[in-house]
């Protein structure tokens, strides 16, 4: 008996498969949103080959905090935990009795931060976000008072008025190595 050459062949043709693998690559690499991370928003001064004017402040007008390797806080030569940093940081640059050892004005109240390179980066975070609050707790007291309305609602000249009276100035310093805390 012969055999036929027409005989089934019992494999698949997987010519197409890569073809096929590719397109749903390429689906889903369109289709995917990559999430990014934002980071802290900074807006650094513009690049100048010549040296920064050098301006005396007054030291009552200069909230230093400090953050150790162990992630502690001292501010203005005292401790204090990140739960009080907001409430003290609004109470020093308003200096609502008008003491001498706080800020003159919220114009000149200058913040001082400087970390360990030990310091962990979510107290990092978590220190700079309660001073940017107190600044931003203390425009919208500002604004509700002058216009009404928190300080988001306000259009840009009223905004602008509001930030020329209380600037969010925050000076970072260089981290110190790790374990020096002067």
């Amino acid at each position: 008996m012969a055999r036929s050459r027409n005989r089934l062949n019992n494999e698949i043709n997987a010519g197409s498969m890569a073809d096929i693998a590719f397109l749903l690559l390429i689906f889903f690499l369109v289709t995917t949103t990559i999430a990014e991370d934002k980071g802290v928003l900074v807006l650094l001064p513009p690049w100048s080959n010549e040296p920064p004017e050098t301006k005396n402040l007054k030291t009552r007008n200069v909230y230093s905090v400090l953050v150790n390797a162990d992630n502690q806080l001292l501010v203005r030569g005292q401790p204090m935990g990140i739960d009080q940093l907001k409430d003290n940081a609004k109470k020093f640059i308003r200096n609502p009795q008008g003491q001498e050892d706080m800020a003159e004005s919220p114009d000149q109240a200058l913040i001082s931060l400087k970390n360990d390179r030990g310091t962990k980066y979510k107290t990092y975070i978590s220190v700079y976000n309660e001073l940017k609050a107190a600044y931003r707790e203390l425009r919208d007291e500002e604004s509700e008072k002058r216009y009404g309305k928190k300080f988001e609602f306000l259009n840009k000249d009223q905004q602008r008025n509001i930030i020329k009276e209380i600037p969010l100035v925050i000076s970072e310093a260089e981290p110190s190595a790790y374990g020096e805390e002067n």
